[in-house]
């Protein structure tokens, strides 16, 4: 579950960087969406992680 963790959170760190650098208006509200994402992704297999290791 460690990996999918670091996984979404690598993602999430390079659409953040793609999605609000300066880039044009359409890949940086793609970038964004993908932030947003990944962002929720990570977060869910966190709480996973965390029932699991809990039972």
């Amino acid at each position: 579950m460690t990996h999918w963790t670091v996984t979404f959170v690598v993602l999430a760190l390079i659409a953040g960087i793609l999605g609000f650098g300066t880039m044009g208006n359409e890949p940086s509200m793609l970038g964004q969406a993908l932030f947003i994402v990944f962002s929720i992704l990570c977060c869910i297999t966190v709480i996973i992680g965390k029932i699991k290791v809990a039972h």
